[in-house]
């Protein structure tokens, strides 16, 4: 954090989806390699398919953090695994989206203290062609006006299926947190932009897995699916293997983006 501390600027990677083994050794590699070399201060990762494609694991989002995530993210495949209710109590740096049901296990924001200020993150899943979640505006609007404990930097994954919706709540929080990126679509988009009160956006951050695949699932198994219309064990894909994302440089003293840049990192 030191270079952070010397120009007032924080760092931030926004990770997408990291999808099974291929999707976790890219995040090490990449993820892990830009912090440790001091390119990156502070990484937010969507871990939501990182058990094969379906959830979460303790042991696994315990490999997450140790290879450099400061916060993980879940969506919509947040309870496919069994374990994850007791990890999400535990862990107060893994999340589920905010505005679940209220009563489900964990907590959809948490605020990390760094070496050099508060950073949180807030968790958000949309709502349009997905199941019938609580209001992720009213959700994110009720919290944000209880944050005292907050910092100024604040960072939003919105899990979400329609780009209409992202892009509305994008619109909706800038000025009022420092990025919404999009997950879930696992295709990342060229829309990367700073909206005119300061918010870094981006619809979706892409996939950090195989793209020899079908958003990450072995492509025999899903082709077989659409032509039988018959249900399939989908595996991960293993190969062509990339991490993609967003590094957003935000001022600490505003908790405005001055910066960002899609990222792409091929490791085969």
């Amino acid at each position: 954090m030191n270079r952070g501390r010397e120009c007032d600027m924080l760092r931030v990677l926004m990770v997408g989806d990291v999808v099974g083994s291929a999707g976790r050794r890219a995040f090490a590699r990449v993820a892990g390699g830009l912090k440790a070399e001091g390119k990156v201060d502070f990484v937010v990762a969507n871990a939501e398919n990182a058990a094969g494609g379906q959830g979460l694991t303790a042991a696994l989002g315990e490999e997450l953090f140790s290879a450099g995530a400061d916060v993980l993210t879940l969506g919509d495949h947040a309870w496919d695994q069994k374990e994850t209710a007791d990890y999400l109590d535990r862990e107060p740096r893994c999340l589920r989206p905010l505005n679940f049901a209220p009563g489900c296990p964990g907590r959809g924001f948490s605020t990390v203290e760094t070496e050099s200020g508060k950073v949180t993150v807030i968790s958000l899943i949309g709502r349009t062609f997905m199941r019938p979640y609580d209001c992720p505006f009213r959700s994110v609007d009720a919290t944000l006006a209880k944050g005292s404990g907050f910092g100024r930097v604040i960072l939003v994954d919105f899990h979400a299926e329609a780009t209409s919706e992202k892009v509305v709540m994008g619109r909706y929080l800038d000025g009022r947190v420092s990025c919404v990126a999009g997950t879930h679509t696992h295709v990342q988009t060229s829309d990367e932009r700073i909206l005119p009160r300061g918010t870094a956006y981006i619809t979706d951050l892409g996939m950090t897995g195989s793209r020899d695949s079908a958003l990450g699932r072995d492509l025999a198994s899903v082709t077989r699916m659409f032509l039988t219309g018959m249900p399939c064990r989908f595996e991960t894909g293993k190969d062509d293997v990339v991490l993609e994302g967003l590094i957003v440089t935000i001022e600490w003293a505003t908790g405005k983006a001055k910066s960002l840049k899609r990222v792409r990192e091929e490791i085969g």
